[in-house]
């Protein structure tokens, strides 16, 4: 869980992105796993977005890794209406960027790669802040038991 805190300095983050890309029409940070965790879209549907970011980076991530590029850094979709780029941030979430068409690319990609590394360090120091949770369950002991004993053995037992 990230304390109101990080989630605050993150929309912040994408808060200000926003106003050194006027054509960014929308900014998101999610987890790997298609969570949201901060966000500024107006409308578009967050929650669905993340689960789309995080199904296109599972196959951007076997693209990368089928072709010898190594691990994962960015993802861009051109539309008709403009562009959705993803980019990594941190070991544990991305950041997607919803662009108007007239937006310089080049711009996009050099505010877009330095906000999701600050993203990235914010949520990164989070999670290394986090207790340490078990990842192992505890070993099961067996109960020590009584030795059985035979209904002739309890009367004899109780009969001494």
């Amino acid at each position: 869980m990230v304390s109101a805190h990080d989630l605050d300095a993150v929309l912040d983050e994408l808060r200000r992105l926003r106003t050194r890309v006027p054509q960014l029409t929308g900014a998101l940070a999610a987890g790997v796993d298609g969570l949201v965790v901060a966000h500024d879209t107006p409308g578009v549907d967050p929650e669905g977005l993340a689960a789309l970011t995080a199904a296109s980076l599972g196959v951007a991530v076997r693209v990368a890794d089928a072709t010898g590029n190594g691990g994962f850094r960015e993802l861009l979709v051109r539309g008709e209406g403009g562009y959705v780029a993803t980019y990594a941030a941190g070991r544990t979430a991305v950041l997607t960027l919803l662009a108007q068409d007239r937006v310089n690319v080049g711009r996009l990609h050099l505010e877009g790669r330095r906000a999701a590394a600050r993203v990235g360090d914010v949520l990164d120091a989070a999670e290394a802040a986090r207790p340490a949770t078990r990842t192992t369950p505890a070993p099961r002991t067996k109960p020590t038991r009584a030795p059985r004993t035979t209904t002739a053995e309890a009367r004899t037992a109780t009969d001494s």
